[in-house]
């Protein structure tokens, strides 16, 4: 009988302490610390010390989500936001709080019942300190009415259409220096992809909105699944991800005259396809020129010439990363899991 009771005491107290795994968690910064390795951090080269020192590990910062992206750090509220995109929200994390809702709906404000992926996907914030926001589920590229510290659901179009047909789902988008908007446009947030009867345009695309105009120029029509996207720090180069599984890849082009020209592939990984999870997806420019994008098995870092310097490997799907403002850290959305690793 005591062993009995012995088993049920330690069955109730494990069943107190898992952890949720359907929404945001909860769980605080101070116990994050005690959060086993995550992962790990692979160096293929001396010169990734330069980025990540040795020191770093993959932090847990907060998980339970159905799978999130679109990763911004708003500088103005130390804070990061980040989209659910099944959940149609965006959540903030601040450094001592937990993870917490920021806004909802993010991505599809229709009042019909909507499967797929209705949420925001890739988050940024302007020049003028405003969250824009690439919305699946509105096929649109808007810009949220109120100032970030007091978020609401009411949003304005940047653009939603090209030569009067409407865009697919806008995925991921970069602003230049001139405030140029560069955005991409794959089928995912349609709720039949590629074969949704709601389709009108018949390729996936890469577009640009001139800075103070709507309208979306077409820039790139060849790639199967554009997705992530990119300017060097110089601006004279543009970096797109092919998330396609038969050609999954990353497209590099020379912008000369603010026209890619002289595409070619930075880099190819579709021999990894279904050996690690992932495709090649979101990216981020480190003010160095390394490039840091999602791909199989977690996230890829190169130097500017295309070599790899190193992976940080999560073991999931790994959506996208950002910067904070000041590079100290790389914030990574991974499947249901939000990660840090500290930078050099």
């Amino acid at each position: 009988m005591r062993t009995l009771l012995l088993y049920l005491l330690l069955v109730f107290f494990a069943s107190c302490q898992s952890r949720p795994t359907n929404e945001a968690d909860t769980t605080s910064p101070e116990e994050d610390t005690l959060t086993p390795p995550f992962g790990n951090i692979e160096r293929m080269d001396a010169a990734l010390e330069s980025l990540i020192p040795s020191t770093s590990s993959i932090e847990v910062l907060s998980e339970g989500y159905d799978w999130i992206e679109g990763p911004v750090w708003v500088a103005s509220e130390n804070m990061l936001l980040f989209s659910d995109i099944p959940k149609n929200s965006i959540f903030q994390w601040k450094e001592g709080a937990d993870a917490s809702l920021y806004l909802k709906p993010s991505g599809y404000t229709g009042d019909n019942r909507r499967e797929g992926e209705p949420g925001s996907n890739g988050l940024l914030i302007d020049s003028e300190n405003r969250l824009v926001l690439c919305q699946h589920g509105d096929r649109r590229i808007a810009r949220m009415s109120s100032p970030v510290n007091n978020p609401q659901p009411q949003f304005e179009t940047i653009v939603d259409n090209y030569q009067g047909k409407k865009l697919n789902s806008p995925n991921d988008a970069t602003y230049s220096k001139s405030g140029d908007l560069y955005f991409t446009d794959p089928p995912y947030g349609l709720e039949g992809n590629m074969d949704d009867p709601t389709k009108e345009i018949p390729f996936q695309g890469v577009y640009r909105v001139k800075a103070g105009t709507s309208v979306a120029e077409l820039l790139i029509d060849s790639i199967s699944r554009p997705n992530g996207i990119a300017l060097s720090p110089d601006q004279s180069k543009l970096y797109v991800a092919c998330s396609d599984p038969k050609k999954a890849v990353w497209y590099v082009y020379d912008l000369e005259a603010n026209q890619p020209v002289n595409g070619h592939y930075f880099y190819d990984v579709t021999n990894l396809v279904g050996s690690e999870k992932g495709l090649p997806d979101g990216m981020k420019v480190h003010s160095s020129g390394a490039l840091f994008a999602t791909g199989p098995g977690g996230v890829w870092i190169f130097n500017a010439d295309g070599k790899v310097l190193g992976k940080i490997k999560t073991g999931q799907a790994t959506a996208n990363c950002a910067f904070d403002a000041r590079e100290q850290y790389l914030y990574i959305t991974a499947d249901m899991y939000l990660l840090r690793v500290k930078l050099t």
